[in-house]
């Protein structure tokens, strides 16, 4: 954690100096030498130049993922062209292979469904119904401080499935920031609001496919070996699991700030009602209506979620709702790295490197059963730390390598695992937003960071299991 701040400390300075140039430079240098370095030594096991090659871009983008010497995205792009130029050519490797595997992580069904759900976030924003959602709450939950905490951090869960997690928290953030101004920064409402929502967002994105990256990049996998996870067979095991995080973290807020018979004035929310077109309102309604009824119908009739993502991308720029301006600020960044890491996972378990890497976890001292609570572990750690889409593309190949039904299990625990790290304000975005304000300090997330590297993978690891079970 300190070397992470002092890093980032470090670049702040070059950034003053506008010599920022010269720290990414010497990060990716650095990181370049010890990934030669490292595989220099990994060679001499004699796995062949292929799973060589593979094991030095391996090294190099977690290098990269953590440093932050390029933008993730960058890795992402990085990741397919080295691949690309490694194994279409003969200038790195003495035999060439087909690259279309690589290339084509550019239209996999995962990057066509987070496009989807790209499209159905912007179009809930041009409108307004993110805003419509938070009124909705404060009506519903009313003025009692435990209740309406539990109402936003539900709301803000069910919005991140269908948004991304950093526009629902910027939602939810700007409407309660003048009731934190209110009650004071120091106090514990304050506190509990600033963390409550964020984790609600990150682990509220378990929920759907399209809730949270390292969701897509688990079920992209196990496509690739043959194991197809509909929209609705991930909602059956991320949805509870979401909500239970939500409200076991919202009892543990109650309890730890000691929440319980307080009141507050909710005056100072913001409810205004903001003037939207009526058309274009509806058509949202519609076209988010008929997506996510595909989506959770896909077993009987059969269209692929990847053909329904095509859906809001038509009705929403027929009616205008979303326009060429529009689409050029969707995150596209966020699908390049997305691409990057699948493409990666691919060469990973192509080449035989998972295996490698898992008949050396195999002589550890520990039996199958208990490698998906230690990938868990590994993930909410990594997570906190690095990009957890990063995380996931590094680990989510190793887990499906596991024998069955773990290697079946396991990349999706590692998945929602990623997705519960929240112990810094640069672990997610959504913690990043809430520290932004200025009204948290950076140690106070520390309370839900704790809690979810323990309840983020027990509860993944119980409730996946028991999901297989019936599932297989």
């Amino acid at each position: 954690m300190f070397d992470n701040d002092s890093r980032r400390a470090a670049s702040k300075w070059y950034k003053r100096l506008k010599l920022n140039w010269v720290f990414t430079t010497s990060t990716f240098t650095g990181n370049f030498l010890l990934a030669i370095v490292i595989t220099w030594f990994f060679q001499g096991l004699g796995h062949g130049e292929a799973v060589n090659y593979v094991f030095f871009l391996t090294i190099l983008s977690i290098g990269l993922w953590v440093t932050e010497a390029i933008p993730p995205f960058a890795v992402g792009i990085f990741l397919i062209a080295m691949l690309s130029f490694g194994f279409g050519t003969d200038f790195i490797l003495t035999e060439s292979a087909p690259v279309e595997r690589y290339l084509g992580a550019w239209t996999s069904n995962v990057i066509w469904l987070l496009l989807g759900g790209f499209f159905l976030a912007k179009g809930m924003s041009i409108v307004n119904l993110d805003n419509a959602l938070f009124r909705f709450t404060v009506r519903r939950f009313g003025d009692k401080p435990d209740r309406l905490l539990l109402g936003l951090m539900i709301t803000t869960a069910l919005g991140s499935m269908i948004m991304s997690n950093t526009a629902t928290t910027a939602m939810m953030i700007s409407s309660i920031v003048p009731l934190v101004l209110t009650l004071g920064k120091t106090a514990s409402y304050s506190k509990a609001l600033l963390i409550g929502i964020p984790a609600a967002a990150s682990v509220g994105g378990i929920g759907t496919i399209i809730g949270s990256t390292p969701n897509a990049i688990a079920v992209g996998a196990l496509q690739e070996v043959g194991i197809n996870i509909t929209f609705v067979e991930w909602m059956v095991v991320g949805f509870p699991t979401g909500l239970f995080l939500v409200y076991i973290f919202w009892r543990y807020l109650i309890r730890h700030y000691k929440l319980r018979g307080i009141e507050i004035d909710l005056s100072t929310l913001k409810t205004r009602e903001v003037k939207t077109d009526l058309f274009k309102k509806r058509a949202v309604i519609f076209t988010l209506f008929a997506t996510i009824t595909l989506w959770l119908t896909e077993p009987a009739h059969g269209i692929p979620v990847a053909a329904t993502s095509a859906v809001p991308m038509v009705l929403l720029t027929l009616t205008q709702v979303i326009t060429a301006e529009h689409v050029r600020s969707l995150p596209w960044d966020t699908l390049m790295l997305v691409a990057g890491g699948l493409a990666m996972g691919i060469a990973i378990v192509d080449v035989g490197l998972a295996r490698i890497i898992m008949d050396a976890i195999y002589q550890l001292p520990f039996p199958v059963f208990v490698l998906p609570a230690i990938f868990a572990l590994v993930g909410v750690l990594l997570s906190n730390v690095m990009s957890n889409t990063a995380a996931s593309s590094i680990l989510v190949p190793l887990a499906v390598a596991l024998p069955l039904p773990f290697g079946f299990a396991a990349p999706v625990i590692v998945a929602i695992a990623c997705s519960c790290s929240l112990l810094l304000p640069v672990s997610t975005p959504s913690n990043a937003i809430s520290y932004g304000t200025g009204l948290i300090e950076q140690n106070e997330f520390r309370t839900g960071g704790y809690f979810f590297i323990i309840a983020g993978p027990l509860a993944a690891i119980i409730s996946v299991l028991i999901w297989v079970v019936f599932y297989v």
